[in-house]
Protein backbone atom coordinates (compact mmCIF):
# COMPACT_ATOMS: atom_id res chain seq x y z
CA UNK A 1 0.00 0.00 0.00
CA UNK A 2 1.32 3.36 -1.20
CA UNK A 3 1.76 6.14 1.29
CA UNK A 4 0.61 9.02 -1.65
CA UNK A 5 -2.71 10.76 -1.46
CA UNK A 6 -5.57 9.54 -4.24
CA UNK A 7 -4.21 12.58 -6.32
CA UNK A 8 -0.08 11.24 -5.84
CA UNK A 9 0.59 15.25 -4.79
CA UNK A 10 1.44 14.14 -1.14
CA UNK A 11 3.56 11.33 0.45
CA UNK A 12 1.61 11.80 3.84
CA UNK A 13 4.34 9.65 5.66
CA UNK A 14 7.03 12.44 4.65
CA UNK A 15 4.69 14.96 5.81
CA UNK A 16 3.91 13.33 9.07
CA UNK A 17 7.60 13.30 9.92
CA UNK A 18 7.87 16.92 8.53
CA UNK A 19 5.21 18.50 11.32
CA UNK A 20 6.88 15.86 14.31
CA UNK A 21 10.61 17.13 13.44
CA UNK A 22 10.27 20.59 11.88
CA UNK A 23 8.85 24.07 13.57
CA UNK A 24 6.65 26.58 12.04
CA UNK A 25 9.27 29.74 11.96
CA UNK A 26 8.32 33.27 11.27
CA UNK A 27 11.29 35.78 11.12
CA UNK A 28 11.00 39.27 11.13
CA UNK A 29 13.94 40.74 9.01
CA UNK A 30 14.68 44.46 9.28
CA UNK A 31 16.98 45.66 6.64
CA UNK A 32 18.41 48.85 5.06
CA UNK A 33 16.56 50.08 2.19
CA UNK A 34 18.80 50.53 -0.48
CA UNK A 35 17.73 53.99 -2.16
CA UNK A 36 17.52 55.76 1.66
CA UNK A 37 19.95 53.54 4.22
CA UNK A 38 18.69 55.24 6.77
CA UNK A 39 15.49 53.97 6.46
CA UNK A 40 14.07 50.76 7.95
CA UNK A 41 11.75 48.13 5.69
CA UNK A 42 10.26 45.41 7.66
CA UNK A 43 10.25 42.00 5.62
CA UNK A 44 8.61 38.98 7.15
CA UNK A 45 9.42 35.32 6.18
CA UNK A 46 7.62 32.26 7.52
CA UNK A 47 8.55 28.27 6.69
CA UNK A 48 8.94 25.39 8.40
CA UNK A 49 12.73 25.12 9.46
CA UNK A 50 14.52 22.59 12.44
CA UNK A 51 15.06 24.37 15.35
CA UNK A 52 17.25 25.43 17.06
CA UNK A 53 19.62 26.00 13.97
CA UNK A 54 17.08 26.96 11.82
CA UNK A 55 19.03 25.70 7.94
CA UNK A 56 16.34 27.33 5.94
CA UNK A 57 16.52 30.49 7.64
CA UNK A 58 20.10 30.65 7.76
CA UNK A 59 20.15 29.76 3.72
CA UNK A 60 17.79 32.51 2.99
CA UNK A 61 19.60 35.38 4.94
CA UNK A 62 22.73 33.92 3.16
CA UNK A 63 20.87 34.98 0.18
CA UNK A 64 19.30 37.72 0.90
CA UNK A 65 23.20 38.81 2.04
CA UNK A 66 24.81 37.51 -1.51
CA UNK A 67 21.49 38.69 -3.94
CA UNK A 68 19.63 41.73 -2.44
CA UNK A 69 20.26 45.31 -1.63
CA UNK A 70 19.07 46.42 1.12
CA UNK A 71 21.47 45.32 3.98
CA UNK A 72 20.52 43.35 7.07
CA UNK A 73 20.01 45.21 9.91
CA UNK A 74 18.23 42.67 12.84
CA UNK A 75 16.53 39.71 12.27
CA UNK A 76 13.76 38.38 15.02
CA UNK A 77 12.78 35.08 15.18
CA UNK A 78 9.98 33.02 16.83
CA UNK A 79 8.97 29.22 15.96
CA UNK A 80 6.58 27.01 17.47
CA UNK A 81 5.53 23.15 17.22
CA UNK A 82 2.79 22.48 14.68
CA UNK A 83 1.56 19.34 16.35
CA UNK A 84 3.52 17.56 19.36
CA UNK A 85 3.43 13.36 19.61
CA UNK A 86 0.40 13.34 21.90
CA UNK A 87 -1.73 15.29 19.50
CA UNK A 88 -1.73 12.68 16.84
CA UNK A 89 -3.55 9.65 17.22
CA UNK A 90 -4.97 7.44 14.42
CA UNK A 91 -8.41 7.75 13.15
CA UNK A 92 -10.40 5.09 13.59
CA UNK A 93 -12.30 5.45 9.86
CA UNK A 94 -12.03 7.83 6.76
CA UNK A 95 -14.66 8.61 4.72
CA UNK A 96 -15.26 10.96 1.63
CA UNK A 97 -17.90 13.02 0.59
CA UNK A 98 -18.87 14.12 -3.11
Amino acid sequence: MSNLSPDKKIDHTAWLQKLLTHRLTTAEILYHMPDHPKLLQTYVWQDYDLAPRFPGLKKFLDFWEARLDGKLHSVRVVSARVVSPAEIRAAAASYSLH
